[in-house]
């Protein structure tokens, strides 16, 4: 979990001069807390119930294995052998997850679910690996990816 002040501009960053004159209010700034990766890629949140999400993880697996097949057909064995397991994983312990989606509430993409690990403190999400599309950025934390919406579990902590 992280807070940071959103809407505050520093004016150095873009060359502004304060006025010792001239009182400038500023912007106003806001206190945002959440866990950063749902802050930094704008995720939205969303819920489904055990029956919502069995319906939309049959069509989603759907989708993945027939843009896997075209891109990758190599990858089809080992996602249809090993999404069925973590599926029931988790809707095993669906009450626990926190859903996520992107910006653009794409009905048809991928959801994340979030997490708490044993000590109630350190969140971490999961995703189908086969239906992201990885990018590679540099960033201050170290490697960065991006979930494009294109499945193996993996965890983003």
């Amino acid at each position: 979990m992280i807070s940071r002040s959103e809407g505050e501009i520093d004016d150095a960053l873009i060359g502004g001069n304060a006025s010792a004159e001239v009182l400038d209010e500023g912007c106003e700034s806001t206190m945002v807390s959440g866990v950063d990766i749902v802050l930094n890629h704008k995720l939205q949140e969303t819920s489904y119930d055990k029956k919502s999400y069995t319906a939309y993880i049959k069509d989603y697996m759907k989708a993945v294995k027939a843009k896997l097949q075209e891109t990758s057909p190599e990858r089809v064995e080992p996602f249809m052998a090993n999404a069925p397991a973590e599926v029931k994983k988790i809707l095993g312990n669906i009450k626990n997850f926190q859903f996520f989606t992107g910006e653009s509430m794409n009905p048809d993409g991928s959801i994340g679910l979030l997490d708490f690990r044993e000590d109630g403190v350190t969140p971490f999400m999961l995703f189908f690996k086969d239906g992201l599309e990885i990018e590679k950025c540099v960033s201050v934390y170290g490697l960065c990816v991006t979930a494009k919406d294109s499945s193996s579990t993996f965890m983003l902590s």
